[in-house]
């Protein structure tokens, strides 16, 4: 019986070893650590040194379906900018769709916040349109991908035609996005400003939205993509089980309001993924993504 416990001990011993080892979560070292892929080509879309976009194109003549990749860091250029997005840009590029890698300026440079980082955001994507033919884009087959930050961003992006005529970000014709698909995202601004177990923290908020005036009482209106809803295209949510920088409930929450809205929008919860799988190339996390884009361009 003693011979028979000790080797259920090790057993269970090296079990939970196993197990520990299976949900070690990548840093971002891990990830910034590694050799960064190039993309062919940057556009600028305005003056400032972020108003840039990375193009990934893949083999071949076109035209090619893209996505519109938006990048998170909490909305500081301090934290992150496009290239944190390299890696997963290069592995769609090799599987054939090309990447509009945008970058804007945060809440941290001069013009960031409201209204500059939204309409950089606008711009950069309506650049797509305009640069369509020289790259042989489909312009026709975008889907917006954003991480962090970026979520809120990308489903922002696919919102803009909700944007009341009297809202300084109002475009008339803004790029039609078919499908949005947020990794880790923070789309409800009022929810994440009321989270302070949010890896973002909640001043930065403030910060994106700007301070209300007697014109602009509520700045949520045009900046939170739950005042927007219903927004009428495809949603996809993916978050990690294990984030410890964006809560679950920020993306059931979420889904519930687009969901009672009358959009479809799903919520896939990928085990063993923390923050920083959600943009590994090699992770189930992003394997799932990919799944999704490519079954988004299907449609």
């Amino acid at each position: 019986m003693t011979r028979f416990r000790l080797a259920l001990a090790a057993s269970l011993a090296m079990m939970t070893t196993m197990a520990f080892a299976a949900t070690q979560l990548l840093t971002w070292s891990d990830l910034m650590t590694r050799v960064r892929p190039a993309p062919q080509a940057t556009v600028s879309y305005g003056a400032e040194a972020y108003q840039k976009v990375d193009v990934w194109l893949p083999a071949g003549r076109g035209p090619f379906p893209v996505v519109l990749m938006v990048h998170g860091g909490c909305w500081q250029t301090s934290i992150a900018d496009r290239t944190l997005m390299n890696w997963i840009a290069d592995d769609l590029r090799a599987a054939g769709t090309a990447v509009w890698n945008i970058d804007y300026r945060g809440v941290d440079r001069p013009g960031g916040g409201y209204p500059g980082t939204f309409e950089d955001v606008s711009t950069a994507a309506d650049a797509l349109r305009t640069n369509a033919e020289r790259f042989h884009l489909d312009f026709g087959r975008v889907v917006a991908v954003g991480h962090s930050a970026g979520g809120h961003l990308a489903l922002w992006l696919a919102a803009r035609p909700k944007l009341p005529v009297t809202s300084s970000l109002y475009t008339e014709h803004p790029l039609k996005i078919a499908h949005v698909i947020s990794l880790g995202g923070l789309p409800d601004l009022e929810a994440t400003a009321a989270s302070p177990d949010n890896g973002c923290g909640t001043e930065v908020i403030a910060r994106l939205t700007g301070k209300a005036t007697p014109e602009r009482p509520d700045v949520f209106a045009d900046t939170s993509v739950p005042r927007l809803l219903p927004i009428h295209v495809p949603q996809d949510l993916v978050n990690g089980e294990n984030d410890r920088i964006i809560p679950m409930r920020l993306g059931t929450g979420f889904l519930d309001q687009a969901t009672r809205s009358g959009d479809r929008a799903i919520l896939h919860r990928i085990a063993d993924t923390g923050h920083v799988e959600l943009i590994a190339p090699e992770s189930a996390a992003w394997a799932e993504t990919k799944r999704l884009i490519r079954d988004a361009f299907k449609q």
